[in-house]
């Protein structure tokens, strides 16, 4: 079974547990985030580690508006297949190389997320508070641009995308209840797009900046896998109760910042062995959101042999 079907297998209906696949992501330094360098790291990454999906990480800085008032959402700008464009050539390179090894996704950051790239945080945070009607229109230019560019990477060959959503964490947003006119229809459009399209995609629930104190407002959020945290606001939550609650496969278990960053061998494997056995039978080992950049890869392709070491 090549690295394919065995992720693939976690969604078959005939489904028995033996190894654990697993993949971990990182930035790569900024020399290598574009053209033929890009590929060519991302490979070895992917070769070293052993790991068992190749994720293209999003590199392309959005462009920067300034959002005075609440008529500057209309400045945001379309953004065409040219701006895309060196993202564009990482997917082909990668699908090109590595789909006949391993299923290639892409990371995607939500509407909501490129928002806060493209303006400030602040600035988001108060349009939506008082001015929701203007963000609307702005946060659903960029949902038509994530669109175009998504339906080209799908073109490409690319196999599906690591989705992220983020802006529902605790006491983000002042009234919590603007998530659902803000920001989830715009996370949806564009994740019911990619399912229609893909048989497999990783739903992520960012919680980069701050912790989240339920994920149930998430079970709905399309995607084959879900990769969530396990610390919550309010205490730690289950990897079980996570994909019950979600109904798919789980992936994570690992501490981004943790053993997994600086931990000795057999630390790194203990660690391996426990998140296993407190998973579901459907699991991805994984950590809760990027690793750290300056993690050694050697931690990375460590805990990867022992997930596929790991046996019933």
């Amino acid at each position: 079974m090549n690295k394919r079907d065995f992720v693939l297998s976690l969604v078959s209906p005939s489904y028995t547990r033996g190894a654990v696949p697993a993949a971990f992501f990182l930035h790569f330094d900024e020399q290598f985030r574009r053209g033929r360098a890009a590929i060519d790291k991302h490979l070895e990454f992917f070769r070293f580690t052993g790991m068992d999906i190749v994720k293209i990480q999003f590199e392309l800085p959005m462009p920067h508006v300034d959002i005075a008032s609440a008529r500057d959402w209309e400045k945001l700008p379309q953004l065409d297949r040219d701006f895309f464009a060196p993202q564009l050539e990482v997917v082909k390179g990668l699908v090109s190389e590595a789909k006949r090894e391993a299923l290639v996704i892409l990371t995607l950051y939500s509407s909501f997320m490129l928002a806060n790239q493209m303006t400030d945080a602040d600035v988001v945070t108060r349009a939506i508070s008082d001015t929701p009607d203007a963000f609307k229109r702005g946060i659903g230019r960029i949902t038509d641009n994530l669109l175009a560019f998504v339906r080209e990477c799908i073109r490409m060959g690319l196999d599906g995308f690591y989705t992220s959503t983020q802006g529902g964490e605790a006491g983000h947003l002042a009234d919590p209840s603007s998530f659902d006119e803000c920001v989830r229809p715009y996370d949806l459009a564009v994740m019911d797009a990619i399912n229609e399209a893909c048989e497999f995609s990783i739903l992520h629930v960012c919680d980069y900046h701050l912790p989240y104190s339920d994920l149930s407002p998430f079970s709905d959020y399309p995607g084959q896998v879900v990769n969530t945290p396990l610390e919550l606001a309010g205490g730690k939550i289950g990897a079980r109760e996570v994909a019950k609650m979600f109904g798919r496969p789980f992936m994570g278990g690992l501490e981004r910042k943790g053993v997994i960053a600086k931990g000795t061998p057999e630390q790194i494997r203990t660690a391996v062995r426990e998140a296993i056995a407190g998973a579901p039978d459907r699991y991805i080992l994984g950590a809760d959101c990027t690793v750290p950049a300056d993690t050694p890869w050697e931690n990375l392709r460590i805990a990867i042999e022992a997930s596929h070491a790991n046996r019933e």
